[in-house]
């Protein structure tokens, strides 16, 4: 994989004591700052490609959104979500050079894991 090459992460807020639009006030919220870091590109995810139990409203999915980032950077949004999700119920989907990984997360301790994994996901790449 070259240096040029950019991750797509897509994070979805699936925690089940939040309603739909607590979800979407997080997602929107983790959106703005995700965009304050060194991201190529960071949006909501549009109702084209609903996952399994998403929920469109006006165009968008409530509590999923995408991001790209270079693989410089991929280290550094990965810390920050961990600073930021350790203890929120999430998937992670993480595609790169082709191949997806997708992981769940809802604990401190699970969501280290999952970020160790998308690591050596993406080192093998």
């Amino acid at each position: 994989m070259s240096s040029e090459s950019n991750i797509k992460l897509t994070i979805a807020l699936t925690n089940p004591d939040l309603d739909t639009e607590e979800k979407d006030k997080e997602a929107r919220n983790l959106l703005r700052e995700i965009k304050e870091l060194d991201v190529e590109s960071a949006e909501l995810v549009k109702v084209t490609a609903i996952p399994e139990g998403g929920k469109p409203v006006a165009g968008f999915l409530w509590g999923v959104l995408q991001a790209e980032v270079s693989l410089a950077n991929f280290k550094k949004l990965l810390g920050f979500l961990g600073d930021r999700l350790g203890n929120k119920t999430i998937e992670l989907e993480v595609e790169a050079n082709g191949k997806k990984l997708k992981v769940k997360a809802s604990s401190q301790e699970e969501l280290s894991a999952a970020i160790e994994q998308a690591q050596k996901f993406i080192a093998g790449n």
